[in-house]
């Protein structure tokens, strides 16, 4: 299911499978209608493929410390490689060079490496969600090749290309033939008046400018531990889900790619939940990404500006984004998982532990730079009055459940990091009455967890108040504070939550049937940033060995052939589910492989066993 890569350009993106087949792709934004949307429906969503005719085995790589995706094919004939990536553009105003204009293009570069292989060509695309089939007509060029624009659904686009393009009422499918040395060049370009002439595309000269621009990124990040590939690739991952208009990060790139094969767990996570945003922002800031994470920053300052009145826990990715949830009932959906939705009701959720979540963001920050702007001191002394105000309420927890709102634990400990450390930001500016009474509540909420969410029967947190399911959301606690590290309780917990939820280092967030999700206690997945956040509570527990062993089954078992992460891992089916990739299991990854060289590097006698 997931033997994709990823390109994009920062405003959108492009699964790419290893067959070289392009089968989802949104432009000109993450959260606009797809153009291809065969991984939703391979009869009717539209692809762009380009492989050999006959039969291959493929290998797929990224070029070294970049998001520019390289496929090769191998048949009896001969070798061919197609280089995939969509160009990158100079959003830094400290950068001075001027990349060339290339917006919103997929540029494929098909060279024959040896031999002599039949190629094919297979571009129907499908636009709006695959309920418009576009019209094509023929563009005129100053050169040789083909150019045929795509208009339908409100949406256009181009394929430009250096070999002749035929095409009918479905698109463009043909035949060509390459041999040792040549190169054809093909360029998707989304909007009306492309040029058709390839050469006016410029890919040579976007390509070296793309590549440069992630490898630049790459340089400045702050990492000198063990797994760098691992960490390079989970931080150029996050960087191609920042929406550059406004500094907004997605969830993931995708919608309803299914949490269950043939189950109704099918969600648009193509917005910016401000819960998985904070954690983002917070290894931005710990790889020393001070520029990602700021750009980060302003828009959060900017969407609760907008939203004072009601903060949300999800915003669309620009002012004019729509998150009405709604189903697209004419595709069948992933291998038949129904429905396939857009739009996402959880933005109408109450869910009070993003408001704490946003703090802690808030908080790195000072940590970082020993203060904080006026802005985000006034950010956070409204989060911190929402907490005051509502903590005592019921919600919808981490999980947005859409069964009873309920007394989550998890929601609750959050109340009180938000509050604790918020109080710690006013110390630090004098701010005396505000700390006061901020602690006071924080040291409230701390009794009422350590009475009401303790479970003395399963000897760990409850999910819920008066309940005695568990919930492996609580694996967070340690990394909070809200207990000393020599509590007993701290052990107990993540031992009653591996005893119940774990299969060796995969972690599944509660059990259905004990928790009313609203899905009438459809199984799922093993949540895979639950699986990294086990292993914190390891290293914190002292179980140093089982840690390093559970990160070595991830990064080997779980990754896929690029080292990228979907949201959950189906043990009866031994493969990834739900939204691909997904932005929390990255930085779940960076953070484990953070904390487990520092480790090492505190305890030099371990490097040499546990560096292999």
């Amino acid at each position: 299911m997931y033997n994709y890569g990823l390109i994009g350009d920062m405003s959108s993106a492009a699964l790419v499978g290893h067959d070289g087949s392009i089968d989802w792709c949104c432009f000109p934004r993450f959260d606009s209608p797809s153009v291809f949307a065969a991984i939703l429906d391979p009869d009717v969503g539209g692809r762009f493929r380009i492989n050999p005719v006959n039969p291959f085995t493929t290998h797929q790589e990224y070029q070294h410390d970049s998001n520019v995706l390289v496929t090769t094919f191998i048949n009896r004939s001969g070798v061919v490689s197609v280089t995939d990536f969509m160009p990158a553009t100079n959003d830094d105003d400290d950068n001075p060079e001027t990349p060339p204009n290339a917006l919103h293009e997929i540029h494929r570069i098909v060279t024959c490496l040896s031999g002599q292989v039949d190629m094919l060509l297979d571009f129907q695309p499908r636009h709006d969600y695959a309920r418009a089939v576009p019209a094509f007509r023929a563009i005129r060029g100053r050169s040789g090749g083909g150019a045929v624009e795509a208009r339908g659904g409100r949406q256009t686009q181009a394929l430009v290309a250096s070999i002749p393009l035929p095409f009918d009422e479905r698109g463009v499918v043909c035949d060509f033939t390459l041999r040792q040395g040549q190169t054809e060049t093909f360029v998707l370009a989304y909007g009306s008046g492309r040029p058709g002439s390839i050469s006016r595309m410029r890919t040579a000269e976007k390509l070296d400018y793309t590549r440069r621009y992630w490898q630049g990124l790459v340089a400045r990040m702050n990492y000198e531990g063990l797994w760098r590939d691992a960490v390079v690739r989970s931080f150029l991952v996050l960087h191609l889900m920042m929406y550059r208009n406004t500094g907004a990060i997605v969830a993931a790139p995708t919608t309803s790619l299914p949490e269950t094969i043939g189950g109704s767990r099918n969600w648009d996570y193509r917005y910016s939940w401000l819960r998985d945003s904070a954690f983002t922002v917070d290894i931005l800031y710990r790889l020393g990404d001070v520029y990602g994470a700021d750009r980060y920053m302003r828009w959060l300052l900017h969407e609760c500006e907008l939203h004072r009145r009601r903060t949300r826990i999800l915003y669309g990715i620009s002012p004019n984004s729509s998150l009405k949830e709604y189903t697209l009932d004419h595709l069948r959906g992933y291998e038949d998982s129904r429905p396939v939705r857009i739009g996402n009701d959880a933005a109408r959720h109450i869910q009070m532990d993003v408001f704490g979540e946003v703090v802690l963001c808030i908080h790195s920050l000072f940590l970082l730079e020993g203060s904080v702007t006026d802005e985000s001191w006034e950010l956070l002394r409204f989060l911190a009055e929402v907490i005051m105000a509502n903590w005592r309420r019921k919600d919808r927890g981490v999980w947005e459940v859409r069964g009873a709102q309920q007394h989550f634990v998890y929601s609750k400990v959050m109340c009180w990091a938000g509050l604790d450390r918020a109080a710690q930001i006013a110390a630090s500016r004098r701010n005396r009455r505000d700390a006061r009474r901020w602690l006071q509540t924080a040291e409230v909420i701390k009794a009422e967890i350590l009475d009401q969410g303790w479970s003395t029967k399963k000897q760990a947190f409850r999910q819920r108040y008066g309940h005695e399911a568990l919930d492996a959301s609580n694996l967070v606690i340690p990394f909070l504070g809200l207990l000393p590290r020599e509590d007993p309780r701290l052990r107990l917990n993540s031992d009653a939550i591996e005893r119940e939820l774990c299969e060796g280092p995969l972690v599944w967030r509660y059990l259905p049937e004990e928790t009313d999700d609203g899905l009438a206690g459809q199984r799922e997945g093993a949540f895979t940033l639950l699986s990294f956040w086990l292993i914190g509570n390891l290293l914190y527990t002292n179980q140093h060995d089982r840690g390093f062993d559970y990160f070595h089954d991830m990064i080997t078992t779980q990754t896929n052939h690029l080292g990228l992460l979907a949201e959950m891992f189906d043990t009866d089916y031994h493969r990834p589910v739900g939204n691909f990739p997904q932005a929390y299991s990255h930085i779940g990854m960076i953070h484990t492989a953070l904390n487990l060289s520092g480790y090492i590097a505190d305890t030099p006698t371990r490097r040499l066993v546990r560096s292999r």
